[in-house]
């Protein structure tokens, strides 16, 4: 087999199309469609459709796609295997984040591991949460930071931190600066939010208490990145909920006002997502062992912000 089919599909299956797929690897476009289409003679079966609006990898496509990133992960370390002294960890990393994952506990974690292994790289993506579960599911990514959407049997999810999340409105909000809000003050109010702000989805203690305080007013806007609702929410379209730890010198800076609930407000978990039995690296092996061991060692109290005490 030309390895350099399994390349080109894999980068298809990336690209989420042969246009793209060409326009990335700089090749004409009939060279990748012959390139799919010697791989599909070669395993005599079909890995993915194409019609005219329609791109979908079948099964036996997505299981080729795995064992390509599995391949390409080993062959592009080959370098290092051979070269790197016994004693001496390089490597690259891959990790998906959440949109403003803001957490000091895994910001030490990875100074520390940087300060052992100063010669592994990391490249990192910020993504909706489903989209990080994705991206580490399809082994795009090594590990994840992510609110938890919907558990994916094959992944493992390890909580990393929790957070609490208060109401807050804008400058622009008629409720900006005013003290002794109620909870009643906010039943009519126009609401910006997350998408998963949903009883069945990741941010549902949230959409728990909008249901429990019987909130009526418009959902004006949504957005599955936490700048882009902090963004509308600073420009008075309504007020909504945010990470509390997050936004603290927004706050300070004037530009947000805390809202009612001030005591116990919805907490939620962001976990670290990883598959449980892919192939790391030395590197990913070494880092996602210092986490798991230091998540082991630190009670959640002192992974929650804003801090307990």
């Amino acid at each position: 087999m030309d390895w350099n089919l399994l390349r080109t599909f894999m980068v298809i299956v990336q690209e989420k199309g042969i246009t793209s797929a060409a326009e990335k690897l700089r090749l004409k476009q009939p060279t990748i469609s012959n390139a799919l289409r010697r791989l599909e003679g070669h395993f005599d079966c079909r890995l993915i459709e194409r019609r005219p609006g329609i791109f979908e990898v079948t099964p036996a496509g997505q299981r080729l796609y795995a064992e390509c990133v599995v391949l390409f992960n080993t062959v592009s370390g080959l370098h290092a295997l051979v070269h790197d002294q016994p004693d001496e960890v390089t490597g690259r990393i891959e990790m998906a984040f959440a949109s403003h994952v803001v957490c000091p506990f895994l910001d030490e974690a990875l100074a520390e591991f940087h300060r052992h292994n100063p010669r592994v790289t990391f490249a990192t993506s910020v993504l909706s949460s489903q989209e990080v579960i994705t991206a580490v599911a399809r082994k795009d990514a090594a590990f994840g930071v992510c609110l938890m959407h919907e558990r994916n049997p094959k992944l493992q999810f390890q909580p990393l931190y929790r957070e609490s999340f208060g109401y807050f409105c804008g400058r622009q909000h008629h409720l900006f600066g005013k003290r002794g809000v109620s909870m009643e003050d906010l039943r009519a109010e126009p609401y910006v939010s997350f998408k998963t702000d949903q009883m069945a989805d990741a941010l549902w203690p949230i959409a728990m208490l909008r249901q429990q305080e019987e909130f009526t007013g418009l959902v004006i806007g949504t957005s599955s990145h936490l700048e882009e609702v902090k963004r509308l929410i600073i420009a008075g379209f309504g007020f909504g909920p945010l990470p509390i730890h997050v936004v603290e010198d927004d706050v300070r800076n004037g530009l947000l006002w805390r809202l009612p609930p001030y005591e116990n407000p919805p907490e939620i978990i962001v976990y670290l997502v990883y598959d449980p039995t892919a192939r790391r690296s030395r590197a990913e092996a070494l880092l996602l062992e210092r986490l798991l061991t230091q998540i082991d060692a630190t009670p959640l109290e002192r992974r929650t912000y804003p801090s307990v005490a």
